[in-house]
Formats: structure tokens, C-alpha cells, sequence
């Protein structure tokens, strides 16, 4: 009998385990977040208990997040990973398989169609790095391990309110180990508030649909006040000692140009910019040694998909690269 016993607890405790086979059934915080998406968003808590006791707890994404190429790298180092050669390559190869959608999306959304290709470029090399970890496991990780778990803890909500929206299922959608998806690497707020279905066919695809997805990044970087025509960046020219508290002190663009030039920092371009225009004065490590650059309005738009100067410059540049050999054809 006592064998009995055993052999039917056995059975019954890897049934359990099959149907939550992670590391959040029984965690506190967990309990307490699915009790917050029953409360708040209506969630059904046997399913919702079902999906997150699924996810799993992946040392590699509390490494990979602690250590960014933002903070580990500099512009020398960085560049080079996004502005080269294979890079400029097959981004003048997508912008050909997709004329048509970047023309559309150019025109209605105002970003230029080689902004849009790098931006894709540098996320996924052209989807084809989408990530691969699953988004429950790297957003349940994030949420319930990590530091900065209020962050991830409204993703992880707003993961969940997207797939029940979208009829998709939660368990098989793979990103970044940040829960990053898609061409354009959007977390799943940004799938919420500015993914779009741009075909029409009732999908907003940004997996494995080249058109939602560029139209998405499109929309994006427009509601982030992307201006039409606009410069984004401008070498600068220094002198003295006066702008050195500037440097790098902020991504937004807070000082007008005549403000600027009373301490000495002047944009090296010949091109004629009103007085009141404003800037942020950043400073780079380049290969020949400092760089001074002015960031204007669409510098900081970029950098609302990417809060890193370093990640802004690579877009910018790569989209200059991109859009001459394109030309060039």
C-alpha cells in the first residue's frame, strides 16, 4: 500500500510539474501580480496561474541585461558592431525587397525610408536576429528578479493585456532577453501604443511581416516627434572651456544655438541653422580620438527607442551610409 502511496505521488507531482514547469508557481511576488491582473484587467487567475507558472527563471538574461554595450563600450568600440560594411550591405538589400512599403511609409509618417531601414538594421540585422529567448521567460525574470522590477513588471502586464488583445499565445513568442519583438524590437508597451497594421489585413504582424514592421517603426520615431527634412545631428567646432558642464549632460536638446556660440561651440557644417534652433552637446570617443557632435530634435526622437547616445549616433550614421550606396545604385 505504502509503495502504492508513493508511485501515485510520484505520478501526481510530475503531472504538476508538466503543466508548470517554472520557476514562479509558488513565488510571492508572482501570486501578487496575478492577483493585480485579475483585479485590474479581468484576467481569468486558473489561465493566468497556468502561463506564468510556465515561465522559467534564465540566469543568462539577468547577466546579459547587467551588462550592456551602452555601458561597457566606447563610440570606437561601438560603432563598428553597427556602422560596417554587411551592415550598409543588406540594408540597401531590404530597402530594395521593400521600396514600395518604405516609400508609403516615408510619406505618410515623414521619417526618411533609410532611418527606417537602420533602425531595423541595427535591432535585428534585418529580422533576422529576432532574439531567441522566449518573452514570458525574459519578462517573468525580469519582473521577479531584477532590480528594477516596476519596469518589467508593467511589461510583463502589458505582454499579457497584447496577447489576450491579439489571440496570441503567450508561451511561444520569442524576443530579446529585455522581452524586445519583432524587426523593430518593440517591448510590448510600444506594440500597444504605436504598432500598426499596415497591409490592412487585420494583423498587426511586427514577427514575420516586413510591412507592419517598418510602418510601425515609422510610427514610432512620428509620435516621438520626428520632424520632416530635418538634420539630426551636426559635427561640432569647440574651443575654451566654457561648454565643458554641456557635455553630454542631457539627450533633449535644451540650448539654442546663439546660446552655444556664446561659449564657444559652433556647428562645423556650412549649412545655415536658425539662431533658436536647439541642441545637446555630445562628446564622443572616436578612433582618431574626440569627437563633438551637436544632437538636435531627431537625434532625441532616436533616442526614445533607444535611451543611448551611442545607439542614436550608430542609427543616424548607418541611415547616411544606407542612403548613399542606395543612391548610388
Amino acid at each position: 500500500m505504502d509503495r502504492l502511496f508513493l508511485v501515485i505521488s510520484a505520478v501526481l507531482s510530475l503531472m504538476a510539474s508538466t503543466v508548470y514547469a517554472g520557476d514562479y508557481s509558488d513565488r510571492k511576488e508572482a501570486k501578487e501580480f496575478i492577483l493585480e491582473m485579475v483585479e485590474k484587467h479581468q484576467f481569468d487567475q486558473t489561465a493566468l496561474e497556468k502561463i506564468i507558472g510556465n515561465a522559467k527563471k534564465k540566469q543568462s538574461i539577468l547577466d546579459a541585461i547587467s551588462r550592456p554595450a551602452e555601458r561597457t563600450k566606447t563610440w570606437e568600440e561601438y560603432r563598428p558592431m553597427f556602422v560596417n560594411k554587411t551592415r550598409i550591405n543588406r540594408g540597401v538589400e531590404f530597402w530594395n525587397k521593400n521600396k514600395a512599403t518604405l516609400a508609403q511609409a516615408e510619406k505618410l509618417y515623414g521619417v526618411p525610408a533609410e532611418v527606417i531601414v537602420a533602425i531595423i538594421g541595427v535591432e535585428t540585422m534585418y529580422g533576422r536576429q529576432g532574439g531567441s529567448y522566449r518573452v514570458i521567460d525574459s519578462l517573468a525574470t525580469l519582473a521577479f528578479d531584477y532590480p528594477k522590477r516596476p519596469l518589467f513588471r508593467r511589461e510583463l502586464s502589458s505582454y499579457l493585456i497584447m496577447t489576450r488583445q491579439y489571440n496570441l499565445d503567450p508561451l511561444k513568442i520569442k524576443g530579446s532577453y529585455a522581452g524586445a519583438m519583432g524587426y523593430g524590437q518593440f517591448i510590448p508597451s510600444s506594440y500597444l501604443s504605436y504598432a500598426v497594421d499596415f497591409d490592412g489585413d487585420g494583423l498587426k504582424d511586427i514577427w514575420s511581416n516586413p510591412v507592419d514592421a517598418i510602418g510601425s517603426v515609422a510610427n514610432y520615431l512620428h509620435q516621438h516627434g520626428w520632424q520632416t527634412g530635418e538634420a539630426a545631428v551636426s559635427r561640432a567646432r569647440v574651443s575654451g572651456e566654457q561648454f565643458l558642464p554641456l557635455i553630454n549632460s542631457t539627450l533633449e536638446p535644451t540650448h539654442a544655438l546663439n546660446e552655444l556660440a556664446a561659449m564657444d561651440v559652433f556647428p562645423a557644417s556650412s549649412e545655415e541653422y536658425a539662431e533658436t534652433k536647439k541642441a545637446t552637446l555630445l562628446k564622443y570617443k572616436g578612433r582618431l580620438g574626440a569627437e563633438f557632435w551637436l544632437g538636435f530634435n531627431n537625434f532625441y526622437a532616436v533616442t526614445r527607442y533607444n535611451h543611448s547616445r551611442l545607439y542614436a549616433m550608430s542609427v543616424i550614421q548607418l541611415s547616411n551610409e544606407i542612403g548613399k550606396k542606395f543612391e548610388d545604385q
